[in-house]
């Protein structure tokens, strides 16, 4: 006979979900952002059970709520993060012996194909760095724009890694990046030679701002914002002659690493400087690539429109 769970009443989902945020952030490093997300989930689940435990929730229930949100538009990247986060949830209530049975571990589906953005080329990275990063009213927009666009295609971070450099990484010898990323996991990434030149004219201009940033924003105890450095990549964009609706951080983070494996890179060390935890979220970029080939092909080869 099956152990028996501990009954779990309705009004007890707010303290059993918020001892599984905790787990999830104390064991996993969870970035607040995610769990902020597996948090609304939750409470949106715990919305629709109504007055039914989540010990009462049997395969059937999961599946009528999942049919629901995908009826009210959820976009597929939404439904496939519920349904992992109710995954987890349930594996928890599992192995704390607050339920018996887990109702949502044959349930399998809502997969979405990531969509990457296009990548720019090595000539449109190079005039983006070359020519994006001169002439502005303010010299010291030159400074931040060179050092800034350097070390994202140099390095792959991730716009919220970049902003948060502190101003004493130079002190680091060799050309080695200590970053810290998602879930406050740590890396170190190679740099160039001229990201680390550029990095030091900024730190020099700036010396007497007495900031702890690489990148200090307008009050220097804070760094940069995301959207003040969304403003200075516009204008760079634009001196580069390149359409600022193409170009984003997270653009060139892919630009790094499409150019890396056309040259060459492996995955797994692709992986690795990318900071991606799972293998399968740096493979997204062959399957891209996989499709890039085969387009070629088709518009290309003089026997693909044959048969």
């Amino acid at each position: 006979m099956a152990e028996s769970a501990a009954p779990v009443s309705s009004s007890g989902h707010e303290s059993l979900i918020e001892r599984f945020l905790e787990m999830y952030v104390s064991e996993r490093g969870a970035a607040l952002r995610t769990r902020l997300a597996y948090q609304a989930d939750l409470d949106d689940f715990s919305r629709w059970c109504g007055q039914k435990t989540f010990s009462d929730i049997e395969p059937e229930d999961i599946r009528a709520y999942l049919s629901i949100k995908e009826r009210e538009g959820l976009a597929r990247r939404s439904l496939a993060r519920h349904l992992s986060c109710l995954k987890q949830f349930y594996g928890f209530l599992l192995e704390e012996k607050l339920v018996t049975s887990d109702p949502v571990s044959d349930i399998s589906g809502f997969r979405y194909k990531a969509v990457l953005p296009h990548p720019l080329t090595e000539e449109e990275v190079r005039r983006l760095i070359e020519e994006g990063t001169r002439h502005h009213d303010d010299p010291r927009r030159d400074i931040v724009a060179r050092a800034a666009l350097e070390l994202l295609y140099t390095t792959g971070l991730r716009i919220s890694e970049l902003l948060a450099l502190p101003s004493a990484l130079l002190r680091r010898q060799g050309g080695m990046l200590l970053v810290r990323g998602k879930g406050g996991r740590e890396r170190l990434v190679p740099f160039s030679e001229s990201a680390r030149q550029a990095a030091e004219v900024l730190v020099h201009y700036d010396a007497m701002l007495d900031s702890p940033w690489l990148f200090p924003g307008r009050d220097p105890k804070r760094p940069l914002t995301r959207q003040g450095f969304d403003k200075i990549l516009h204008a760079c964009a634009l001196k580069a002659g390149i359409d600022p609706r193409r170009v984003s951080p997270h653009v060139l983070r892919h630009s790094f690493a499409t150019h890396l494996l056309n040259r060459g890179a492996d995955l797994r060390a692709l992986q690795m400087l990318l900071g991606h935890v799972d293998i399968a979220t740096t493979q997204i970029y062959t399957q891209v690539m996989n499709e890039r080939l085969r387009e070629v092909v088709t518009q290309c080869h003089p026997l693909a429109t044959e048969g």
